[in-house]
């Protein structure tokens, strides 16, 4: 691909002067205290946009990037903690009319280009991190990168509508503009196969891509191989609709089919839905079409089994009310989301066929119709927004994802209703959608959401599927409150909240490694042991995890430098192909494949896994562990553990967040978020 260049050529007087301005205004910021330092940023925001709009200028301020973040210039902002931001906001931030927000996100990005490149070690993000960030970034801003200015940008941004373009020109350069694609594609594919609820910034970056080869000017050269499977299965799945020709002229084609095409048009949205994990809106005319004129090949549109089938023909009367009521073309997911919950047989469960027809006609309190078109829209009905996100999560129960919000504890507690307890999921819902308030009892005692006070996020999150959307908010705020009906117990809190919040069958036998008051590590042997002999088949004889059980682990980035407390699912134990013991677990934060350090790289595929887990080897995944629940009743072996296996774990331990946890290091204590 030829490289892009819009800036002009060089200035190097101009840079110069430029540059000494802002060198200038960054001493001061630097230098003043810490209640004038915002009083001082205005003139660093002015000078850095001058730069940026100079050739040369972005690369000279990446330079400066450990400068930038000693002086203070994200102190106080969202960019403060770079390890929580989230590439597909950034399309919102570089077409800001406001000069501050856009040059700040300038900025961050410019540090993170030169902690990728290895010019600044940075203390919570690591290169590698830095690069799949920008790499994102690059991904879902294609259209600035490649097209010319559009006279909307003219109009709401002017001039500086030409920074967010030098930016991005200057960090494709850096990475490299033959990666932008591959990876990209590479990217989403690596996420489909985690199976998430929530597929739009997936379809965004799809839709970007399908613009990028529909655009004559763009060469992508030996880029892009492999993309037209992912374009196609939004835009053109079938033969019928391989143009894309619009829905209305799709369903005159439709109109016009007989059997053997209609069939035909069945097995190809089947097929390309369950190969991708995402459904088309095509693939919900076609559904819409067949519920009226071909109600037998519905089976054959969802891709079903056997076992799917004789749930569908057990409840016929139910699953054609909930496509009538949740498949639209702008709600296909609920195809998949019907089609995995048919192929669970939870139907088959006495409550939830009843509790399902519930749902069908739950009425929506104000505050819910709300929350739900500020998030998604008026496009489509608020009712059908909620049992889209019904059926997403009762057939995918391990793709709920926490957004960029501190509540993995609720999210985890939905993921495991849906999981284990399907019938409580949806009675949840029905409380949360329609009262707008949770009850639930903690020792007996009942405990409100609406009259408990905030919960661990200090603001409603917004980026979540429909379903955590509405009943996120009060489970966040009854966690808390459980938490602090603990303040003054001795040890961990979660030993008497999480059987509470999640469910019985949460264990309450309980294990700790880390000693709350000072965050040093205590009892390492024989929190090892017992967790061997709870989980490990060779030391608990052989007794298969009945029930998922929550735990906590302790994050570390790629250098296995400790990161924060995190909570996760434990669902199974099982050999993998190769004969090595994984241990598979459930991981709320959006993307379960990551890389812990230390040669501790959490698997999503190629291991064994189930559509949404992640694995570990079971000693490594044991070396990530701070708490976790058993039941003590199931007497396990704790002394058949060797050294050798004892020895393994703590090593990992050791050189990762265990490193410097002895006594008299003042630590974080364990407070899982």
């Amino acid at each position: 691909m030829v490289e892009q260049n819009t800036q002009n050529p060089p200035d190097d007087g101009k840079l110069a002067l430029l540059l000494s301005r802002f060198d200038e205004a960054l001493e001061l910021l630097d230098r003043a205290p810490e209640f004038a330092k915002p009083g001082k940023l205005g003139r660093v925001f002015d000078t850095a946009r001058r730069v940026m709009m100079v050739a040369g200028g972005c690369a000279q301020l990446e330079s400066r990037a450990a400068m930038l973040e000693s002086a203070g210039i994200f102190a106080g902002s969202d960019w403060a903690s770079p390890e929580t931001l989230v590439p597909a906001l950034t399309p919102q931030t570089l077409s800001s009319a406001d000069p501050h927000t856009l040059v700040i996100e300038a900025l961050s990005e410019l540090r993170l280009l030169a902690v990728a490149r290895g010019e600044f070690v940075h203390p919570v993000v690591s290169s590698e991190h830095a690069h799949h960030f920008l790499t994102q970034v690059l991904a879902s801003n294609l259209a600035l990168l490649f097209s010319p200015l559009s006279e909307a940008e003219r109009e709401t941004q002017g001039r500086l509508a030409e920074l967010p373009r030098n930016l991005l020109q200057h960090l494709a350069a850096s990475i490299g503009y033959q990666h932008i694609i591959d990876q990209l594609i590479g990217e989403i594919w690596r996420i489909l196969q985690q199976r998430p609820i929530q597929v739009d910034p997936v379809k965004r970056m799809i839709t970007q891509i399908a613009l990028c080869q529909a655009n004559p000017d763009i060469d992508l050269g030996n880029s892009g191989q492999g993309a037209d499977r992912l374009v196609s299965s939004l835009f053109g799945p079938t033969h019928a609709c391989r143009e894309d020709p619009g829905i209305e002229i799709y369903q005159e084609r439709l109109d016009y089919m007989d059997h053997a095409a209609l069939q035909s048009e069945a097995t190809g949205f089947a097929r390309a839905m369950h190969d991708t994990g995402l459904a088309s809106a095509y693939h919900a005319v076609l559904m819409r079409h067949l519920l009226n004129q071909a109600e037998h090949l519905l089976a054959e549109a969802m891709g079903l089994s056997a076992t799917g089938r004789d749930c569908l023909l057990c409840y016929r009367e139910l699953v054609l009310a909930l496509i009538d009521k949740g498949v639209h073309p702008g709600t296909p997911q609920a195809i998949y989301g019907l089609a995995l919950m048919l192929e669970r047989g939870i139907l088959f469960q006495l409550p939830v066929a009843p509790a399902m027809w519930r749902q069908l006609g739950l009425p929506l309190s104000d505050w819910s119709r709300e929350r739900l078109t500020m998030a998604f829209g008026t496009a489509v009905p608020a009712e059908a927004l909620l049992l889209e996100g019904v059926l997403c999560m009762l057939g995918l129960p391990l793709g709920v994802g926490q957004g960029n919000n501190p509540t993995c504890q609720s999210a985890r507690a939905l993921s495991m209703w849906a999981y284990n307890d399907p019938d409580y999921l949806l009675q949840m819902v029905t409380w949360a959608a329609r009262d707008d308030e949770i009850i639930m009892h903690f020792e007996g005692q009942p405990i409100s959401s609406q009259e408990s006070l905030s919960g661990v996020a200090t603001t409603l999150p917004i980026d979540l599927d429909a379903v955590s959307l509405l009943v996120v908010p009060h489970l966040d705020r009854i966690y808390a409150e459980m938490g602090r009906r603990c303040i003054g117990r001795e040890g961990d809190p979660h030993r008497w909240v999480n059987p509470e919040f999640h469910g019985w069958w949460a264990g309450r036998g309980f294990r700790l490694n880390v000693d709350v008051p000072t965050g040093h590590l205590v009892d390492l042997d024989d929190f090892i042991r017992h967790f061997y002999a709870a989980y490990h088949p060779y030391h608990n004889g052989n007794q298969p995890l009945i029930h998922p059980q929550p735990a906590g682990i302790a994050v570390t980035d790629s250098a296995a430098r400790f990161i924060g407390w995190h909570a996760i699912t434990i669902l199974r134990v099982n050999l993998d192909q190769t004969d090595e013991m994984r241990l598979y677990f459930y991981n709320p934060n959006n993307d379960s494949g990551q890389n812990w350090g230390d040669g501790v790289e959490v698997s999503t595929a190629g291991h064994g896994e189930r559509f949404g887990e992640a694995s570990l080897p079971f000693a490594q995944f044991l070396s990530r562990l701070y708490i976790f629940h058993y039941d003590p009743l199931e007497h396990g072996e704790p002394a058949s553990v060797t050294r050798e296996e004892l020895d393994e774990v703590i090593g990992y331990i050791q050189r990762s967040w265990g490193a410097g946890r002895m006594p008299d290091a003042p630590l974080e204590p364990p407070v899982t978020t």
